[in-house]
């Protein structure tokens, strides 16, 4: 069974305006898909292996105003290089910004920009800045793209510092997920760089410039997967030191001290992730040969996403804990109301407490209060004690009154406890991963986060074309599962969930026959409840998806069978 890719692709450049946004319209009144994108890329070193041609026709007159198609209002120029240049723009149709690149139509790069532009607009890959339309018209070529107002580019992150461990790992899986998704429709970008990467305000990363940015500056490569695989290992290595790992400087940042060569993040900046260096160095390979000294390198995105794949998962950094204010004491003054405040700074008398009292009749009041005290004391324990007497024979001749607290026999049932979620990673047993870097998405306890499934052509039943998709659960230690609760995304028929009791985090492809299966449900809810019948202890759990409902499209993905887990929950 076909699967469908649903990569997303932002677009970022190098001239420091703002990046564009991505809008959920889904087409335009030509017809074309919607993808916005904006670039605005100078000629920066690279370091990327690209060859690069300049044209010098000259750019075509435009001002403030002018308005293409009748439709896109030119606002603002951005970029204007080697004959080309980028505008903010606005669609009156739709009403909304998007950005545009305009060449004259003699231009020597116009027809290969017309055909990256229509390519990557096919894509349709919500994890890129999407090319919404791609004209020829009045001798004049122009490419629109969406706009990004909530997204940052990487540079700019940068420029605060190097990223979290957990939002590096975050980057470099989604943007090495989506590059691999591009590369098997035979796209490359041959241009990316921290200018190109941006960060939504959702925290999702996109890329900005597919196949445009290369064909706007004539930059071809007989190894584009190389040359893409080697960007996003240096915008790691940038990501983790806050160094460009060239000898030139770019993009803002420093670049390595000369004749040094390649040395790994770990050994720029102290407290680098061990892991993520060794990831970036396997990907930054020169002449063919790894700057890694135990793993193979990495020369294609899909090898660089097997090896995010098989890396410890690295959990966000736990909230800083705040400390509540210290508790203040609140004093109050007896018979204060109705009286005048004091005024400030003015000393008032402290009242004496009343003496106690010390004479002949005040001690003999204390002692007749104490002696009644004794008294009725003394009743009201006669009293109670007289009740529970008379419980107790009623409890002896009435025989046809029990209790669960007097049955010896009964057992009370064992508390159900929730098990708390240490790890998780994608199980892959055939073809692509779904979306390994969003798996820890569902057990943040945000129900808006999910990990989702790639949208397939054939169902709700994947097999035989894919066994299933999956996520497999650490709990930490063996732990006896009696249940487990999944929250989905989709309704409609049907949602078939499997539960088995793994032997690891990243169980071997063919492990699924011999895994001891837990329990089994299937649902056209959103909501679906395995329950165990039979007792298993387990530290690692796999949830199993083997049919899938049918779903409309979306900004993600085609219409399909697909699936989205938001919360997954296990008892005990």
């Amino acid at each position: 069974m076909a699967e469908r890719s649903t990569a997303a692709v932002d677009v970022a450049d190098n001239s420091g305006d703002k990046p564009l946004t991505a809008q959920a319209d889904q087409s335009t009144a030509d017809g074309v898909a919607i993808n916005r994108e904006r670039d605005t890329d100078s000629d920066e070193a690279q370091g990327s292996g690209g060859t690069e041609r300049l044209d010098k026709a000259s750019p075509p007159e435009l001002h403030s105003g002018h308005k293409l198609a009748r439709r896109y209002r030119l606002e603002e120029c951005v970029t204007r290089l080697d004959g080309f240049s980028s505008w903010r723009a606005v669609d009156e149709k739709l009403r909304r910004a998007v950005g545009v690149h305009i060449l004259p139509a003699d231009h020597g790069r116009a027809r290969s920009v017309l055909a990256a532009a229509r390519s990557s607009a096919l894509l349709g890959d919500p994890r890129f800045v999407q090319v919404l339309d791609a004209v020829e018209e009045n001798d004049l070529v122009y490419v629109v793209h969406e706009w990004l107002p909530d997204a940052t580019e990487l540079s700019t992150l940068l420029a605060s510092g190097p990223l979290e461990p957990h939002d590096a790992y975050q980057m470099v899986s989604q943007i090495a997920s989506a590059m691999a998704a591009a590369h098997r429709e035979g796209l490359s970008h041959l241009r990316l760089n921290p200018n190109a990467v941006l960060r939504t305000s959702t925290g999702q990363w996109r890329i900005r410039g597919l196949a445009v940015n290369a064909a706007l500056r004539g930059i071809t490569s007989d190894t584009p997967q190389r040359t893409d695989t080697e960007a996003i290992g240096a915008l790691l290595y940038a990501a983790l030191t806050q160094r460009w790992p060239y000898e030139n400087d770019a993009y803002g940042l420093s670049g390595l001290p000369k004749d040094v060569g390649l040395i790994a993040p770990d050994q720029v900046r102290a407290g680098v992730h061990r892991g993520l260096s060794e990831l970036a160095m396997r990907a930054l390979a020169n002449d063919g040969a790894t700057a890694s000294r135990h793993e193979a390198a990495c020369t294609t995105p899909d090898e660089l996403v097997k090896a995010v794949a098989e890396m410890p998962r690295i959990r966000p950094p736990e909230p800083a804990f705040t400390a509540p204010p210290e508790y203040q004491r609140t004093t109050y003054q007896q018979g204060t109301y109705g009286r005048p405040a004091p005024h400030p700074g003015a000393t008032q008398p402290v009242p004496s407490p009343p003496p106690p009292l010390q004479s002949r009749t005040g001690r003999a009041l204390k002692w007749a209060v104490s002696a009644l005290l004794i008294a009725a004391l003394g009743l009201g324990s006669w009293q109670l004690a007289d009740a529970l007497m008379d419980q107790s024979k009623s409890d002896d001749t009435n025989q046809t009154q029990t209790t669960d607290d007097g049955d010896k026999n009964s057992a009370a049932p064992k508390p159900v406890q929730q098990l708390k979620i240490q790890d998780a990673a994608e199980y892959v047993v055939s073809g692509d991963a779904q979306h390994p870097g969003d798996v820890d998405e569902t057990y943040d306890g945000d129900s808006s986060t999910y990990w989702r499934t790639s949208s397939f052509l054939g169902g709700p039943v994947l097999a035989p074309y894919k066994p299933g998709v999956g996520i497999v659960y650490d709990l930490g230690t063996a732990q006896e599962v009696s249940a487990a609760t999944i929250k989905l995304y989709y309704g409609g028929n049907h949602t078939t969930v499997n539960l088995y009791a793994a032997e690891s985090l990243n169980p071997d492809p063919s492990a699924l026959q011999s895994m001891q299966k837990m329990g089994e449900v299937t649902t056209s809810a959103t909501t679906a409840t395995v329950k165990v019948t039979k007792p298993v202890k387990s530290r690692y759990v796999l949830v199993w998806l083997t049919a899938l409902p049918h779903a409309p499209g979306d900004q993600y993905s085609d219409p399909g069978f697909k699936q989205a887990v938001t919360d997954v929950k296990f008892t005990g």
